[in-house]
């Protein structure tokens, strides 16, 4: 029997051809062959350059071995007519190269990468079994004490609690072309014996969980997703896809029919939602949130930042008369007030004042300016707008009805306090018209984490090595400030804000 070029021997079939297995495969040229299943391939593309790297593979041998494959792009076309997923190949020649250091797919140190006398073609009437497929699976330790690596991408399985902010007993309804406009959307997946951890889908790993989401029957509980990177965000870890990640349901594959049986016996277990692991949101530094702004995938969101008061910032009032019905602004008709608000459109309505304060705050990364809304500049000083107010002209009654009304002790008091902000990405911050984030709550340092009622998601992640990457996160809120929504306009405009009056009926 003849030996290959690096003295190890290749096994013997019946047409004596040179067969070697791939836990023999080392580095250098090899004049033998290979046979495997081909189990998933996908291209790889530079993210900086925008240029084919190649074509890469994922093969299982019949031993059960998996290692990676590689094509150089010069050579694709030669091959890629050929390659179907699932099919059974034998590869004459090729060239044992080092694994890649980041984003491995699989444990081997070598990859089989097609040499310019290599020749691929389907294996018939095979009578040798090949496992159609090997995952990796690894525990929420594992995960995180890979965070941030760029090493390994392991697979991961649990069932699915939230799909783009909607519980599975909602049967969520995909918009496919709104999900493909994001390129991505959320799923949060409980781990078995793990807590539960956001997931991210990326473009076309996106588009097949739409695909597979909605061709089953009933709406589908069990989710495992392949290759996946491991990243902390917002000081959370979280999943993301990548180019090689695949996308299997319920009865799909043996690990999810293994893992919707357990589930099954287990009904509690599906029941039971962590709402503060699930609903939380993401927390940031200034310094992340004006870079998350920058993004060009960055959606209107909600964050928690914690920052500390240093003044307040003078040339601009610090509240708006507001509708009493809707917290809309409102404008002086010929005889009454009118509210702004379309849909609420009322007229000869009362003018309430509410909080549009500009305070000048700082954490570690950076200074930014917070504009306190409504019920956040309550629970900031203590007391309502319209109580400050009333109080002012109560004290000056002799003042006219157009007089400013001074920025109050109790803000000015609140200067060198430390709090937890819940801020609010307006789309006046990511059209560039304003740096000034909406806090909509203020939370004493010492409380645990509120949580939003709604987790409907869109994040921005490393989605894959050979794709755009980002660090964006964009977690919206059921919670509904209506006074966020009036004074933001006004406040993100870059007109100055005009000067605060008496509030009055208009009559």
């Amino acid at each position: 029997m003849a030996t290959k070029p690096n003295g190890k021997s290749p096994v013997s079939s019946a047409s004596d051809e040179k067969v070697m297995f791939f836990r023999d495969v080392s580095l250098g040229p090899h004049e033998t062959q290979l046979r495997f299943r081909l189990i998933h391939f996908w291209e790889a593309w530079n993210p900086i350059k925008k240029t084919l790297i190649g074509l890469e593979m994922l093969l299982i041998d019949e031993q059960g071995t998996v290692i990676q494959g590689f094509i150089s792009p010069s050579r694709i076309e030669k091959y890629l007519g050929k390659m179907e997923r699932g099919k059974v190949y034998k590869l004459d020649n090729f060239y044992g190269s080092s694994n890649k250091s980041v984003y491995r797919v699989s444990d081997h140190a070598v990859t089989v990468s097609f040499s310019w006398n290599s020749e691929l073609s389907e294996l018939q009437n095979i009578t040798t079994p090949f496992d159609e497929d090997r995952f990796r699976f690894h525990s929420y330790e594992v995960f995180e004490a890979n965070c941030d690596l760029k090493g390994d991408l392991y697979d991961v399985v649990g069932h699915m609690k939230l799909v783009n902010g909607h519980t599975l007993t909602e049967s969520p309804v995909l918009d496919e072309v709104q999900i493909a406009a994001a390129r991505h959307l959320l799923v949060h997946v409980q781990l078995h014996g793990g807590p539960v951890i956001k997931l991210y889908l990326w473009d076309q790993v996106a588009t097949e969980f739409c695909r597979k989401f909605k061709s089953c029957e009933t709406t589908p509980t069990v989710l495992l997703v392949t290759t996946v990177n491991t990243k902390r965000l917002g000081g959370t870890l979280a999943l993301t896809s990548m180019s090689s990640s695949r996308v299997f349901m319920d009865y799909d594959v043996q690990p999810t029919i293994d893992y919707f049986g357990w589930l099954s016996s287990n009904p509690a277990i599906a029941e039971q939602v962590d709402a503060e692991v699930v609903t939380k949101r993401e927390t940031m530094t200034i310094g992340e949130l004006f870079s998350y702004i920058k993004q060009e995938s960055a959606k209107e969101a909600f964050f928690e930042c914690t920052a500390t008061i240093d003044d307040v910032v003078h040339g601009y009032a610090w509240y708006y008369i507001s509708c009493s019905g809707c917290h809309s602004k409102v404008t002086k008709g010929p005889t009454s007030l009118i509210c702004t608000n379309k849909k609420c459109g009322k007229v000869n309505v009362d003018g309430v004042p509410q909080y549009m304060a500009r305070l000048s705050v700082y954490d570690n990364s950076e200074q930014a300016v917070f504009v306190l809304l409504g019920d956040a500049g309550r629970a900031l000083t203590g007391k309502h707008a319209s109580e400050l107010v009333s109080n002012y002209f109560e004290a000056n009654a002799n003042e006219g009805v157009d007089q400013e009304v001074p920025v109050p002790e109790a803000l000015i008091n609140t200067i060198g306090q430390s709090h937890k902000f819940c801020v609010k990405v307006t789309k006046h911050n990511l059209s560039g018209k304003t740096r000034a984030l909406t806090v909509t709550k203020i939370l004493p340092l010492d409380t645990p984490t509120e949580t939003e009622t709604s987790a409907g998601t869109n994040i921005s992640a490393t989605s894959n090595e050979t794709s755009q990457t980002g660090n964006d996160v964009c977690e919206s809120s059921k919670s509904r400030v209506g006074a966020a929504d009036a004074g933001s306009k006004r406040s993100c405009d870059n007109a100055k804000v005009e000067k605060a009056k008496r509030p009055k009926s208009g009559k």
